[in-house]
């Protein structure tokens, strides 16, 4: 009547009776905690990539992916070598460069930088920072016009702003009818600009290409070349077969030597928060276990009678196998469900909270982000789906041949 009938017993045992109430409790709990389980490992997942992307957004989309300069820091006839990296492999932008720290003054305050020095009309080819101006324009650096862009925290600590005056103090002396000085020159602040890294808004500052030639007198010389590539993950390979092509003249560095370290501790943490938080979901299995292990001894009777009129040991192990997927399969379809929808709304829950209870979680001074981000990836989700369905499937297959191997006749002695 019933087709199959292993379903119909096994939805039939899920619900609740008198006499198995605790058992009912505790497939309840196992299901609860599976997805609860599954949803936390679907949001922490989610926020771990939205950290790595915004720390992808925010440093690599300001410093070059590969830098080649000379090996005593100057690259003379840089023309001919654009021209000539522009048409590397992955290559879509290059622009030259000097750099060199300094330190700034205004009045009593001292702000010691690192100063590059830019051509503004191809700096957007290798750098997102004029995207991100909060007043002025890389194009206000006009040559011999001495022009300063300074980073949000720079400028607010040197108490300035677009239009005032700072004194540049390069760490190289000059001599003078008066004496040895060190070389000094005054720029006026073209633009203020906030990145939302603290490296890069307290301690950079960007002047005409020109104009930072002459200041550091370096002639016609740069101080390297900044690349730009399709993918960023690519940088390695382009760096040495840059390196090999070049030759021993040249220095080729990529972003990972300088913030490689940032993005692996990354992702080492979000490879351990994965572990950590799956062993969640196998606690919570091993109480799916614990309750079919019990529902097994008391349908101990029931399962005498059904082997007693014919079911063969195998169907009543499809039996408990079923009752206990229903469990694993609604618990993990409910917390997917959760986790997506908590992903995708992670910043105005955050910001509920933060206004509710009147706290920061992340401070804009203590760390790189200010704000909890979230990157759902379907196929973390789809990974996590299909992992948590077949161990909650396994888990049920203990119990399950425990409940096929009970003697009717052992069973049904004392009833």
């Amino acid at each position: 009547m019933f087709t199959p009938l292993e379903l119909f017993i096994g939805q039939r045992y899920t619900h609740s009776r008198r006499r198995n109430r605790f058992i009912s409790f505790i497939s309840f709990a196992s299901m609860l905690g599976i997805m609860l389980g599954v949803m936390v490992l679907i949001t922490v997942l989610s926020i771990m990539n939205g950290f790595e992307k915004e720390l992808r957004d925010k440093i690599l989309g300001v410093v070059a992916h590969v830098t080649v300069s000379g090996t005593n820091g100057q690259l003379a006839d840089w023309t001919a070598q654009l021209e000539r990296l522009k048409d590397a492999d992955h290559v879509i932008g290059a622009a030259p460069y000097v750099q060199k720290q300094v330190m700034l003054t205004n009045g009593n305050q001292l702000r010691a930088v690192m100063l590059q020095g830019i051509d503004p009309a191809q700096q957007g080819r290798v750098s997102d920072v004029d995207f991100k101006m909060l007043d002025g324009s890389f194009s206000n650096l006009k040559p011999r016009e001495y022009g300063i862009v300074l980073g949000v925290e720079v400028a607010s600590g040197l108490g300035v702003m677009p239009g005032d005056k700072v004194t540049v103090v390069v760490p190289q002396v000059q001599v003078t009818p008066a004496g040895v000085l060190p070389r000094i020159r005054r720029f006026t602040v073209a633009g203020v600009y906030q990145i939302g890294h603290p490296e890069y808004d307290g301690m950079m500052g960007f002047i005409e290409l020109g104009d930072a030639s002459r200041l550091f007198k370096l002639g016609d010389d740069v101080g390297g070349i900044r690349l730009r590539l399709d993918d960023l993950f690519a940088a390695q390979g382009v760096q040495a077969d840059l390196q090999h092509t070049l030759g021993d003249e040249f220095k080729v560095t990529d972003w990972s030597e300088e913030h490689g370290s940032l993005f692996r501790a990354v992702r080492m943490e979000r490879i351990a928060m994965t572990m950590i938080l799956f062993l969640v979901v196998c606690v919570a299995l091993f109480n799916l276990v614990a309750s079919l292990m019990m529902a097994v001894n008391d349908k101990e009777a029931d399962i005498a009678i059904l082997r007693t009129f014919g079911m063969p040991g195998r169907r009543v192990m499809h039996i408990f196998m079923i009752q206990g997927s229903i469990i694993g399969v609604f618990g993990t379809l409910v917390g997917v469900a959760l986790g997506v929808l908590l992903s995708l709304n992670i910043s105005a829950v955050m910001a509920f909270l933060e206004t509710t209870f009147g706290f920061k979680v992340f401070s804009a001074d203590l760390f790189y982000i200010s704000e909890i981000p979230s990157d759902l990836r379907w196929e973390n989700v789809i990974w996590i789906t299909i992992a948590a369905l077949i161990a909650s499937v396994l888990a049920t297959v203990y119990p399950a041949r425990r409940a096929a191997q009970i003697q009717p006749a052992e069973s049904l002695r004392y009833e």
